[in-house]
């Protein structure tokens, strides 16, 4: 056999391996149990979880497994990451998959901060370019990595029924991003088809344009009124925080995110 066909096979036999050990890997992630303590932590660091339906109790540990063995956290502006930031921040992120086949596939890394940052963002309108710093509590970049206010995440954390969480507000713009634009319509699952989500999430999101633009407050936070990915991930926060408020408010979009996450978040403890 010629050595360019001998080299290609080994070649090809190590690539097979390698996927071969990093699916297995996965595989067995996904099966690990969280230890006892670190159930507690997460348990007292996000009280939503505590809601979880006991079945779903496993599939989240596995999710928060692999989701730490991926990502790497780095502190930012002298802050120390703990076990207890790493784990609060996975098993929010974590509680969107839980009971679904989406993943954050391209994300590696996760930058936390001690408060509120800065953020420069540009701005182009034709041959202008303008670049405007802002103050934020959160940013999720496509591909990774997404930035976050540890203070306004533990805040968010804990105040589990206000319908103001950074944390899922940012991994739902990741999600989102997976179909290739961050624009509202994340990758639907089987069970879904496109109309049936773009119709109800477009009146929807006409709706709390034209209630905040008259002032009027409801379950949704305003600051949807931004844009239709910015709706989506204000839907999301509500969606797992006040499930209930927002089934009365807007059942059409209710049904459509409980076909996506596979979740039914009003019938949780």
């Amino acid at each position: 056999m010629p050595i360019f066909l001998i080299l290609m096979v080994i070649v090809a036999g190590a690539v097979g391996a390698f996927f071969w050990l990093k699916r297995h890997k996965r595989a067995q992630l996904l099966t690990t149990a969280l230890p006892e303590r670190q159930r507690r932590i997460v348990k007292q660091q996000v009280p939503l979880i505590r809601r979880l339906p006991s079945d779903l109790q496993a599939r989240l540990d596995g999710k928060i497994s692999l989701f730490l063995d991926q990502v790497e956290f780095l502190g930012c502006n002298g802050l120390e990451v703990t076990e207890e930031m790493r784990l609060s921040i996975a098993a929010q992120a974590c509680l969107l998959v839980v009971n679904s086949d989406s993943w954050y596939d391209h994300l590696r890394t996760i930058l936390i901060y001690p408060g509120a940052f800065k953020s420069r963002q540009a701005q182009r309108s034709g041959y202008v370019l303008t670049e405007r710093e802002t103050i934020r509590t959160g940013e999720s970049w496509a591909r990774g990595p997404v930035v976050l206010s540890w203070k306004h995440t533990r805040w968010g954390a804990s105040n589990d029924h206000d319908g103001h969480n950074v944390v899922l507000h940012e991994f739902a713009h990741q999600l989102d991003d997976l179909s290739g634009h961050t624009d509202g319509i994340p990758v639907l699952s089987k069970e879904q088809s496109f109309a049936g989500w773009a119709m109800p999430f477009a009146e929807a999101y006409e709706r709390h344009v034209q209630h905040v633009r008259h002032g009027r407050r409801t379950v949704i936070d305003a600051y949807g009124a931004e844009g239709p990915e910015e709706f989506f991930a204000v839907l999301v926060e509500a969606f797992f925080e006040r499930p209930a408020e927002l089934k009365h408010a807007e059942p059409a979009v209710y049904e459509q995110l409980s076909i996506l996450f596979q979740l039914e978040p009003s019938t949780w403890g």
